[in-house]
């Protein structure tokens, strides 16, 4: 596999990066919190499914799945300066798809819980959650063997067991574990495995991947365009894959263009791109089904691609040109720990629900709920990186 076109001149990990996914996680958690929230601003909420329109809350999920695009290329030439083989690159690919499949299809079904099932559905909630951490946390190096197979398969045994006791069916049905629409993680680990096997097949070749950003979104675009309503398993309309390989593009330009210096060609190209993208959206938006994250539009994919590009060139340049990294310190660990992040409210919802914690009014609506939403945050992002230190951070 050749070295021209991936990395090769990176470094382990460009901070500019993990200052996104930080920023993307915290509003994530923040959006997730205020869905809970009555009186809030329209403008700050997602978009109804048959609105043409979008929400602060509609580009927060395109971020996180154009910055799994931009980690692609790095993650995989760290694995080619090892000299590990494809086939073992492949592997590793496959098996962090599957985990972010498992944990999003089990978080989907917990959408569809029967509240007459044999656990409450909090517990069933803490439960896999805790199954997560055990299988997939970053276990040190140094820990007995014996001891780490031992809380793997433990882990293990809770989903299998969990699974065994699902009963799903709010409706008066009893149905089995399904997979619906495979959830935020799930639709990360689709797309990500994709992606990668895309990216790895092309030998990160810039016009392989350019290619790979035409056909899929020239798929989502025939497919909206001609209302043809196709659902490839995977892939599906092609949308997420969209987002993840324009995240791709942009670390191979950044790739180019950085080590030359932070001239105003970089700052040009990408400001130009990211313009370029949101103007694409506008424009295709009334032959395309107008723009919808839940119909997942090509106008919605362009204008969040979009914004997301402008949102990496202002990290570019407050922390990897300017180094303003402490500006980010307090969220950072939403950018390191970050799947650790997304998991706590989990557990949090959980122990809510099985001891019927409520909050009180005034965080239930409007303003206090605004400010509650970003408090819950900020305390989730803190406890992660609490638990990073004490090396209990996840990682598939």
């Amino acid at each position: 596999m050749t070295q021209s076109s991936i990395l090769s001149g990176s470094p382990r990990r460009l901070l500019s990066v993990d200052a996104f996914r930080a920023l993307t996680m915290l509003c994530m958690i923040f959006i997730n919190d205020l869905s809970g929230v009555k009186g809030i601003p329209v403008w700050m909420d997602h978009a109804k499914k048959m609105e043409d329109g979008m929400g602060f809350a509609d580009t927060i999920f395109p971020a996180f799945l154009f910055i799994v695009g931009l980690s692609i290329p790095l993650a995989i030439d760290r694995k080619l300066k090892k000299s590990e083989s494809t086939a073992a690159i492949s592997f590793h690919i496959l098996s962090r798809s599957f985990a972010l499949i498992v944990m999003g299809f089990l978080h989907v079904n917990l959408e569809n819980y029967n509240p007459a099932s044999i656990l409450p559905a909090g517990a069933w909630e803490i439960f896999i959650t805790v199954g997560f951490f055990l299988i997939w946390i970053d276990y040190p190096e140094n820990l007995n063997r014996v001891v780490r197979y031992v809380l793997v398969l433990s882990g293990w045994c809770i989903l299998i067991i969990m699974a065994f006791l699902f009963t799903g069916g709010r409706h008066g049905e009893v149905v089995g574990l399904q997979p619906y629409w495979w959830g935020i993680l799930g639709i990360i680990g689709w797309s990500y495995l994709v992606c990668a096997l895309v990216y790895l097949f092309v030998k990160g070749n810039f016009t392989g991947v350019i290619i790979a950003f035409a056909v899929f979104t020239g798929f989502n675009i025939i497919d909206h365009g001609m209302h043809l309503n196709l659902v490839v398993p995977g892939i599906y309309d092609g949308s997420s894959i969209s987002l993840v390989i324009a995240g791709m593009i942009v670390s191979l330009w950044y790739a180019r263009l950085g080590p030359k210096g932070y001239g105003g060609k970089l700052w040009l190209l990408l400001f130009t791109a990211g313009c370029a993208c949101i103007l694409c959206g506008l424009l295709i938006r009334p032959y395309t089904e107008g723009i919808s994250k839940i119909r997942s539009t090509p106008a919605w994919i362009f204008i969040c691609t979009g914004i997301s590009i402008l949102m990496f060139e202002l990290m570019i340049y407050l922390v990897d040109y300017k180094g303003r990294k402490k500006w980010f310190k307090l969220i950072w660990p939403a950018g390191t720990a970050t799947l650790t992040c997304y998991l706590i409210p989990y557990l949090q919802d959980g122990f809510y629900d099985l001891f019927h914690f409520h909050y009180p009014n005034v965080l239930n609506y409007g303003w206090g709920g605004f400010f509650r939403s970003w408090a819950v945050a900020f305390i989730v992002v803190i406890i992660g990186g609490l638990l990073e230190k004490k090396h209990l951070k996840l990682k598939v």
